[in-house]
């Protein structure tokens, strides 16, 4: 008797059969050919919490522009940038483990690290070749050289870079600072209190306190500033650091995130009017013009020394380093000396060909 099954019904499992395979045969394609190809598998970011050793403002921009424009997440980095309240503060912080890395004075981290043995911390990076460390007074208060210091009134927050470096330029220009009255203060009286005439003169960075003065309506003809460095002081100024623990466990993270930084560099070179717009999107309440001129006077003074236009940024000439080192023992009366290796390490730079900086 003839079959009553259509053609159409009798290949129906057929066809799902087939269907299945050919969906079976795509899975396995699919798994295969990433692998195939040489794709790399998905790996997670790095966290990295990173502390600036103060406010968000135009010195500190290339971080921030780093973090901005995904140079940081480029590298595999998930990285989060807080502001500080000094570079004593922000090596305290990397030490203790709450932030992996930061940005802070190296003499700052020289004092930490000889007196906490066991907590080390280093500089990975270097930014300012040339220290920012100042004394500023005004021409009224007939103060024109150092011996004219002595009995008079210092005014900084306890925890300023100049200020906690005072006693080695007292001893460099051969001053009693014991005959130096010390007031601590609160960083946004600082400049107030010596336009107020409440203190003689004042410790602070280079950029910030000629701008700030500035700001306060004194004429810069009407400052007279003493800059560490033409005293002997021979330092380096602020550098990226990294806990001994992160360096470790994370070496490829440190490389990145200096690969990153570096980008970040040579952005706010090249655009420093956009590099202050990203700072405003940190801090809304910056004075945008302000904080330009200040971008501008730290890489023209602190960051683009001739050294750094014929050697690029980031690394530390040993001997320079373990001279200021002894200075710093010296004045801070420290117990020992440390090596250059026990605080700084280039290793994680990129080739000196990449650190090349242009303006």
């Amino acid at each position: 008797m003839p079959s009553t099954t259509s053609p159409a019904t009798a290949s129906a499992p057929s066809k799902a059969r087939k269907t299945a395979a050919w969906q079976a045969v795509a899975a396995v394609i699919a798994l295969a050919l990433p692998a195939a190809l040489g794709a790399a598998p998905v790996q997670a970011e790095t966290d990295i919490k990173f502390t600036l050793d103060w406010k968000y403002q135009g010195p500190t921009a290339a971080f921030l522009v780093a973090a901005d424009k995904g140079f940081y997440a480029e590298e595999g980095l998930d990285v989060t940038i807080d502001s500080g309240n000094g570079s004593a503060g922000a090596v305290t912080r990397v030490a203790s483990g709450a932030y992996q890395m930061g940005f802070a004075d190296i003499n700052a981290l020289v004092d930490f690290n000889a007196q906490n043995p066991g907590q080390s911390v280093k500089a990975v990076m270097m930014a300012y070749d040339a220290p920012p460390f100042s004394l500023f007074t005004l021409k009224k208060n007939n103060i024109e050289s150092a011996e004219d210091l002595v009995g008079r009134k210092l005014g900084a927050p306890v925890f300023d870079a100049s200020y906690k470096l005072f006693p080695a330029f007292a001893h460099e220009t051969g001053i009693d600072e014991a005959k130096v009255e010390r007031v601590n203060m609160d960083p946004a009286l600082r400049e107030t209190m010596l336009v107020q005439g409440q203190v003689d003169f004042i410790s602070g960075h280079f950029f910030s306190s000629m701008l700030d003065l500035k700001s306060k309506g004194v004429k810069e003809e009407d400052i007279t500033y003493f800059l560490y460095a033409d005293y002997g002081m021979d330092f380096y100024g602020n550098a990226v650091i990294a806990s001994g623990g992160f360096i470790e466990e994370n070496p490829d993270a440190v490389k990145g995130f200096l690969r990153a930084t570096l980008r970040g560099w040579k952005d706010i070179i090249a655009d420093p009017e956009g590099a202050i717009e990203i700072v405003a999107k940190f801090d809304p309440l910056i004075e945008k013009s302000l904080e330009l001129e200040r971008l501008k006077l730290a890489l023209d003074v602190n960051v683009l020394t001739p050294h750094v236009k014929e050697n690029g940024i980031g690394d530390v000439e040993e001997a320079r380093l373990k001279s200021a080192i002894a200075q710093l023992a010296l004045a801070y009366g420290l117990t020992s000396t440390p090596e250059p290796a026990a605080i700084w390490t280039s290793e994680f730079l990129p080739p000196a060909e990449e650190r090349m900086l242009s303006k």
